[in-house]
């Protein structure tokens, strides 16, 4: 076929699975062309560090879509192979087992990956990191044998995996450099909400500390030395410190790149052939007035249908609010909104916070930045209403469970 007539995704995740559903809903008739890395077809990784790791979950759950799907819509799907370079001027990308493809357009899904712990004895057997399906069944295969585990990280990875630990039996020691887990992205007020879940749960949660080493015998992890000289022995060692998009491709093929390839608000890149979404886009948000780079499966999950669209030529926009929610222990939770860190000047509690069903808002001269309901559900679209408003809100109703949410939205005090 032609090449002005193929459009290549580089990523075969959630991310480049959708993009490629997307192009053939919509009636693109050309090639489709969808290189992934890994050797297992596109599958969501939130289960990865719930459902999944807690065995909930089945493997085939996991998946975008069913194998046969990628036959019967005549997508290319190459597994066990990476997008190695990118020739703009000569729309045409080399993969890693030496051939080269043409491009009409180009998608970059490509994803993150996670930061490595740059400490001593961070190589050896027995630390771990989730991002990939195998790195979840590692720890599916450790947790009911290992009587001690140490994450190194209280972000959203390291807690999910502490409760997974805990559900297994393990003794957990969380090690937290900030004060609080979750402080920058929740802030303090409800931070201490999911200090207090995992110690309750029997988490030793240890915060304002710094990890100085990983220790070992025999090349095998078995415990973790602070600065201050104190050790954990540990059977295992995660460490979840965060992501960093990977850029690596957009950066040799000359796009922008600022914290993530940057786009438009359409998922376009500097290059007008090529194009970004996922964790690797940073995108601007019409509503928000800003670039943002979200790593949360929402992104994953909608941007790709936006990016898939504008290839094609239609007038679309981005412009869904960030999304994402998590589970840990008996606590369910969904966040709508952006906050960056002291972005906000009021948190108002909406409900019963001892006993974890509630809403909190954090809020910005009177208007509502971000919502996030726990245990509390089916109000996520009016939090989503409340923040696209942007209008001032009485905050004594806004904390009041008897007055409606929705009857908020239009209100301005």
């Amino acid at each position: 076929m032609a090449v002005d007539m193929t459009y290549l995704i580089a990523g075969a995740g959630l991310a480049g699975a959708k993009a490629a559903q997307t192009l053939r809903e919509e009636g693109f008739q050309g090639r489709i062309v969808l290189v992934g890395e890994e050797s297992e077809r596109p599958y969501e990784r939130p289960p990865l560090s719930k459902g999944y790791l807690l065995g909930r979950t089945k493997r085939e759950e996991i998946y975008v879509h069913p194998q046969p799907w990628y036959g019967e819509h005549d997508v290319d799907l190459l597994l066990g192979t990476a997008v190695t370079g990118i020739d703009p001027a000569g729309h045409e990308v080399s993969l890693s087992d030496g051939s080269r493809i043409g491009y009409a357009k180009l998608l970059l899904a490509t994803g993150s990956s996670p930061r490595r712990l740059p400490i001593p004895g961070a190589d050896l057997d027995g630390v771990l990191y989730l991002r990939r399906v195998e790195d979840s069944d590692r720890l599916k295969a450790v947790f009911p044998t290992a009587s001690r585990v140490a994450i190194i990280g209280a972000g959203w990875i390291g807690l999910e995996t502490a409760a997974a630990a805990r559900a297994a039996g393990a003794e957990v020691t969380v090690l937290e450099s900030a004060e609080l887990p979750l402080l920058r992205v929740l802030g303090r007020e409800v931070a201490e909400v999911f200090a207090g879940l995992h110690r309750e749960h029997g988490v030793d949660l240890r915060c304002g500390v710094r990890v100085a080493e990983i220790f070992g015998r025999g090349g095998q992890a078995i415990g973790v030395r602070l600065a201050d000289g104190s050790q954990i022995d540990a059977d295992a060692v995660i460490v979840g410190i965060g992501i960093t998009p990977n850029t690596g491709l957009a950066l040799s093929a000359g796009l922008e790149v600022d914290n993530g390839v940057r786009v438009t608000a359409r998922l376009r890149t500097s290059d007008l052939d090529i194009y970004a979404a996922g964790d690797v886009a940073n995108a601007f948000h019409p509503l928000l007035g800003k670039h943002i780079r979200v790593e949360h499966w929402a992104n994953a999950l909608h941007q790709p249908q936006v990016a898939a669209k504008t290839m094609l030529g239609q007038d679309v926009r981005y412009e869904r609010l960030p999304y994402f929610f998590t589970d840990q222990y008996d606590l369910g939770m969904e966040y709508s909104g952006y906050v960056e860190p002291d972005g906000y000047d009021e948190v108002i509690f909406r409900g019963d916070v001892k006993t974890r069903q509630f809403i909190v808002f954090w809020l910005r001269d009177g208007r509502v930045l971000a919502g996030m309901n726990v245990n509390i559900w089916d109000v996520n679209d009016a939090i989503q209403d409340l923040v696209r408003a942007g209008r001032r809100v009485d905050t004594s109703a806004l904390g009041d469970p008897r007055t409606p949410l929705g009857s908020l939205v239009g209100a301005s005090p």
